[in-house]
């Protein structure tokens, strides 16, 4: 799908709209469904003072309801984790805003488009490999049952940027981090979609990006967390937006993630009491 005009996420357009007035003030219109999506999922247009770009709007009366969320909220937690992915400093999730559009309240997030070549193989961030060991540049996450009785190793690329994201899914405890949900951009970075299963107060992390469980968090990441921390005290501006996408057992919950990362100093491993890894993994 194409747009007449797109800006980059992060970017000012030449009229000085930002992605995000752009997302939250301008005239929304839907192109199509992406039909292979669990909830509603649509594929528009947002047009402001001269500027379109595509974008993706799911309304909350599209989402399917789960046994473990509360009805009506996956469009929050997705502003939700794109807040914190601004605070933190990484910008790993696209621009992403609560509006009203043609069907209701909603997220709306701006679309990102991968390389053309990215499904040949021009920038592979998993993969199925044979033998026990995952070979240089990759880490192992764990064996998959690839039919007839055989098995190979899944693996992920030893990546700055998906290790970025490993320590943001576990600050956001997301409990459905696939491998379709990575998106690397043509200008290298890195974009990570579909937060809706986020910000349990229980535990759910359930990502395959293992590969760094138990390893010792970066001094980056580090210094993220200490920032985070900070941004998340009672009367922040954070803490304000967040209490109106979140309920407060869920802020205590995300507080209390932060800072028993920044006491083990050590990336998450799997708890053993939830299943570690998303079904399907794509």
């Amino acid at each position: 799908m194409s747009a007449p005009e797109r800006i980059p996420p992060r970017g000012v357009t030449p009229r000085s709209v930002t992605p995000h007035e752009l997302l939250a003030k301008g005239e929304l219109t839907v192109r199509g469904r992406i039909a292979e999506a669990s909830n509603a999922v649509l594929y528009c247009t947002v047009e402001y003072a001269g500027v379109s770009a595509a974008c993706v709007y799911k309304p909350v009366a599209g989402e399917r309801p789960l046994w473990d969320f509360p009805d009506g909220t996956l469009a929050q937690r997705e502003v939700a984790a794109y807040e914190l992915s601004e605070a933190m400093g990484w910008g790993l999730v696209p621009p992403t805003v609560l509006r009203d559009g043609p069907y209701g309240q909603g997220m709306c997030q701006m679309w990102i488009d991968a390389p053309e070549d990215a499904e040949e193989g021009g920038e592979r961030l998993l993969a199925l490999v044979e033998g026990a060991e995952p070979g240089p540049g990759w880490k192992a996450v764990g064996l998959a049952d690839v039919g007839g009785d055989r098995t190979a190793l899944l693996v992920h690329a030893d990546d700055e940027r998906l290790r970025r994201l490993a320590v943001l899914d576990a600050v956001i405890n997301n409990g459905d981090r696939k491998g379709g949900h990575l998106l690397p951009a043509a200008d290298g970075r890195l974009y990570a979609i579909d937060h809706g299963v986020t910000f349990n107060a229980d535990d759910k992390l359930r990502t395959l990006l293992w590969g760094w469980a138990g390893e010792p968090l970066t001094e980056e990441a580090l210094e993220a967390l200490r920032r985070l921390s900070a941004n998340l005290a009672d009367g922040s501006p954070l803490a304000g937006r967040l209490a109106e996408l979140l309920t407060a057992g869920e802020i205590a919950a995300l507080r209390d993630r932060v800072a028993d990362l920044l006491r083990t100093g050590r990336h998450r491993e799997p708890s053993g009491q939830w299943p570690a890894i998303p079904w399907p993994p794509v």
